[in-house]
């Protein structure tokens, strides 16, 4: 039934700090759509910008509120990545896993299920749909034509250094990682000439899946980090052509970045560490 010039939809979620969103995050998912549809294989119908919760408790995040508003301003412009603030306003931290099984239940049924019990993780892509022709299938809209199969895959937008993350011990947990690979995949931007095939290389778990891992080169090399961008804020220092002119004008209208909000959350102990930390005692 499906032709060879069928395109797989995909979602592009990206999941983090963004304290603050800069030029870099935005870069990502350009160089991750552009990747995609070179590949002659996959329709990019959306990008979707996730913040971190509060409970994450990192050292020197600032409030959700204003960090999901300045991403909102950062995409304003955009015709396909949007902000999307459920994750952030959850009482509790959220594993990632969570979030990619919520925007799939999402895509599914369009009226989002509120509750986390209905974010039921995925079946194998693919198995289920062949023997329920009719669950699945999104009604199709005049102009799409017939060469879209199934539902969108919601991938995982990263940088390197989160895909490295994953050898930190208790930040993930096993299980989690082997669901976001096997069951929707990864699109990890690498800084031309990275080590993260070495990493994947290295990690039985990653190796296994590693169709399902999509390295994108970066070419045009970019090492702007939101913790580059605080750092200059403190010391007074122009943070222009960094992050979107929208997002510096409410940082300064705002004062959002100081030495005092870099101490945020000094000394705690990172959510997901205290969790899984907790969860091997038990």
């Amino acid at each position: 039934k499906e032709g060879p010039d069928q395109k797989t939809e995909v979602v592009l979620l990206a999941c983090g700090s963004f304290n603050p969103i800069t030029n870099m995050h935005l870069r990502l998912f350009e160089l991750a759509r552009d990747y995609f549809h070179e590949t002659g294989k996959y329709k990019v119908i959306k990008g979707i910008i996730s913040p971190v919760g509060d409970a994450y408790k990192k050292k020197g995040l600032i409030s959700a509120n204003h960090r999901v508003t300045m991403a909102k301003l950062a995409t304003k412009n955009s015709d396909w990545v949007e902000v999307d603030d459920w994750e952030s306003s959850q009482s509790e931290w959220l594993e990632t896993l969570k979030v990619l099984r919520y925007h799939h239940q999402k895509l599914l049924s369009p009226d989002p299920p509120n509750s986390l019990q209905n974010a039921i993780p995925l079946t194998k892509p693919g198995r289920k749909r062949k023997q329920e022709p009719n669950r699945h299938d999104p009604v199709k809209k005049k102009n799409q034509g017939p060469d879209i199969k199934g539902v969108p895959q919601v991938k995982l937008l990263c940088g390197s250094d989160m895909l490295e993350s994953f050898g930190i011990p208790n930040l993930w947990k096993l299980e989690d990682i082997t669901e976001i690979v096997e069951n929707h995949g990864l699109v990890c931007i690498s800084r031309a000439g990275n080590s993260v095939q070495k990493f994947i290389y290295e990690s039985d778990i990653l190796w296994k899946h590693k169709n399902n891992i999509h390295l994108v080169e970066e070419w045009i090399t970019n090492d702007i980090s939101s913790t580059k961008i605080r750092r200059a804020l403190r010391r007074g220092q122009s943070i222009r052509y960094l992050v979107p002119d929208v997002v510096q004008a409410y940082i300064e209208k705002n004062n959002l970045y100081s030495p005092e909000s870099e101490d945020r959350n000094a000394g705690v102990v990172l959510a997901p560490l205290q969790k899984h930390a907790s969860d091997s005692k038990n």
